[in-house]
């Protein structure tokens, strides 16, 4: 099976507009497929911005909205699969034009995987909210677990807080995902997550980790950059800096099914004595 080439786009985007952001998409899945990329990785409720405040609820839209169906053009466009960050709308429980100081409803952080043909592959609401600003505009997701399939390789899907559970990613490592996508808003002081956990992560569970970050100055927040492509040996395939960057690493099939073979944390495990986690 080949290496899967895959794109990390560090950028915040045009905050509050959904029009500007989906440009810079376009350029940038141009730029990963002419690079030989099949997956573009963008960040964080990158469709929107992050801290948009009220926006959120007026911007927030269904796992099907418009702004799906536009990164799927885009995605079909230059052949590429695309995952991006979004907020989601539960258009099963809320209410269409409800003012904001009436509520908008359940809204999710979530990130939604779209194929090289357009089609959306896997939607995933993030489970774990990050500190009063999320608490206030979001509702935490209940399923731990997401994939789908993407040539061969087995994509898990996580955003951002989710990763620093060691949990989360151990729970994807059990069903076996290959690949793990993290968008991410990773901001002033915690960068260690970008430069230490997330590799140890990789190594600990034994897959890859693309963690992929807004960067810059955004309402009180100044996002670090540092996205990354951590792989299962412990290694550190690709890194961006502080600024606006595409990045290009490669998952390769072959690195990680002899790094498994050769790791024993996941066979040497005795799940009988950690009851008392749970």
């Amino acid at each position: 099976m080949p290496p899967l080439r895959t794109a990390l786009l560090q950028s915040s985007g045009r905050p509050g507009s959904v029009a500007g952001n989906l440009k810079v998409l376009d350029e940038a899945a141009g730029r990963a497929a002419a690079a030989g990329a099949g997956l573009l990785v963008c960040p964080e409720m990158y469709l929107t911005g992050y801290a948009i405040g009220d926006d959120i609820g007026r911007l927030a839209e269904p796992a099907d909205g418009a702004g799906a169906q536009s990164v799927a053009e885009i995605a079909a466009r230059h052949g590429i699969a695309v995952m991006y960050g979004y907020p989601e709308r539960d258009v099963e429980r809320s209410e269409v034009g409800v003012p904001p100081a009436e509520g908008w409803g359940r809204i999710f952080n979530s990130a939604q995987l779209i194929g090289p043909d357009g089609d959306r592959l896997a939607n995933y609401r993030k489970t774990h909210l990050f500190g009063c600003f999320e608490q206030q505009w979001f509702t935490p997701g209940e399923q731990p677990v997401v994939q789908a399939e993407l040539g061969g390789i087995r994509i898990g899907m996580l955003i951002c807080y989710d990763v620093e559970f060691p949990e989360n990613v151990r729970a994807h490592a059990l069903a076996g995902t290959d690949l793990l996508l993290v968008p991410t808003a990773q901001m002033h002081p915690f960068q260690f997550v970008a430069e230490s956990v997330v590799p140890v992560r990789a190594f600990e569970s034994q897959m890859y980790i693309a963690y992929v970050n807004r960067t810059g100055p955004e309402g009180e927040f100044e996002f670090v950059g540092l996205s990354c492509l951590a792989s299962p040996d412990g290694a550190t395939r690709a890194r961006a800096g502080r600024g606006e960057e595409l990045v290009i690493g490669e998952v390769d099939p072959g690195l990680l099914s002899a790094s498994r073979e050769a790791n024993p944390y996941l066979r040497d495990r005795r799940p009988g004595l950690y009851a008392s986690l749970i």
